[in-house]
């Protein structure tokens, strides 16, 4: 997989406030094949590894951050940094 671009603070916020607030969301991202995918459930745990940032949802799918393309129809932002 490619080099990690870091998504921006707000969005990362974003993220983890949907998953506190155990809000069911529409997630639309990226597959290694570079094909959009596209899953509806609720994110369980936003967290670190290896150099990247993920999120978990219920039914177990790990998304690395990076690979998102939009959240309930909002655009990912990522870093100016």
């Amino acid at each position: 997989m490619d080099a990690y671009t870091p998504v921006s603070c707000d969005f990362h916020d974003e993220l983890e406030a949907i998953a506190t607030l155990h809000q069911t969301c529409r997630i639309v991202y990226r597959t290694e094949a570079n094909a959009t995918n596209e899953i509806s459930g609720q994110i369980v745990d936003v967290y670190a590894s290896n150099h990247a940032d993920y999120a978990k949802l219920d039914d177990g799918t790990v998304i690395r951050l990076d690979q998102i393309v939009s959240v309930n129809d909002k655009p990912v932002s990522f870093s100016c940094d």
